[in-house]
C-alpha cells in the first residue's frame, strides 16, 4: 500500500533541495538513500519519512526537474508567436539547451527518459510520454494559431522536437557546440 503524499514542509523542500543538487551531479539510476543522506546533512530515516520511499523521493525528484526544465522553456516558447516564431523559438530553446551551466539537468533528463523507457512500473512511469507532450505544447505556443491545430503543424513541431533532442544527445556525448549547432540552425532555417 502507498503512503499518501505527506504536506510539504520547510524541511523536506530543503531536502528536496539538496538531493536535486546531488542528482544534477551524479544521477538517479544509482541513487542510494544513505550515501545521500550523509551528503544532504540528513540520515535515510527522514528521507523515507519525508518522501515515503526511495521511489518516493526519485518521483519528487523528476517533478523538481521537470518544473526546471518547463520554467526555462516557457519562457523562451512563450514569448514567440506569429509566423516565423516556431523557428526563433527553437533557436533560443537550443541556445539554453548548449549552455553548459545546464549539462547536469540534461543528463538527469536523458538518464531519466532512458528509465521511463525500460522501467514503466517504476518511479520513472510516464516521464518520456509526458516530457514529450511538455515540449509539444511548448512548441505550439510559437506556432501561428491557424497551423497549430492542424495535421502540418503538429508534424512540424514534431520533427523540430526530434532535430532539438538529437543534437541535445549529440552534444551530451560529444561536446560539439559548434557542430550541433550548426546542425540546428540549419535544419531549422528549412523549416517552413
Amino acid at each position: 500500500m502507498t503512503r499518501p503524499e505527506p504536506t510539504p514542509s520547510p524541511r523536506r523542500r530543503e531536502l528536496l533541495e539538496a538531493a536535486y543538487a546531488h542528482a544534477l551531479r551524479s544521477g538517479l539510476v544509482d541513487l542510494s538513500l544513505r550515501p545521500l543522506a550523509e551528503e544532504i546533512h540528513s540520515s535515510p530515516r527522514v528521507i523515507l519519512y519525508l518522501f515515503g520511499s526511495r521511489d518516493g523521493l526519485i518521483r519528487a525528484l523528476l517533478a523538481r526537474a521537470r518544473a526546471d526544465e518547463l520554467a526555462h522553456i516557457q519562457r523562451i516558447a512563450g514569448t514567440h508567436q506569429g509566423p516565423g516564431g516556431l523557428q526563433t523559438a527553437a533557436r533560443e530553446l537550443w541556445q539554453w539547451l548548449s549552455d553548459d551551466t545546464h549539462r547536469g539537468l540534461l543528463k538527469l533528463w536523458v538518464e531519466s527518459y532512458a528509465r521511463s523507457l525500460t522501467d514503466p512500473d517504476g518511479p520513472w512511469a510516464a516521464f518520456a510520454r509526458d516530457t514529450v507532450d511538455d515540449w509539444l505544447a511548448l512548441l505550439a505556443a510559437a506556432q501561428p494559431a491557424a497551423l497549430r491545430e492542424t495535421e502540418a503543424g503538429l508534424a512540424q513541431r514534431t520533427l523540430v522536437l526530434a532535430v532539438l533532442r538529437g543534437a541535445m544527445l549529440d552534444l551530451l556525448a560529444t561536446g560539439a557546440t559548434a557542430r550541433t549547432t550548426a546542425a540546428v540552425h540549419l535544419h531549422l532555417a528549412q523549416v517552413g
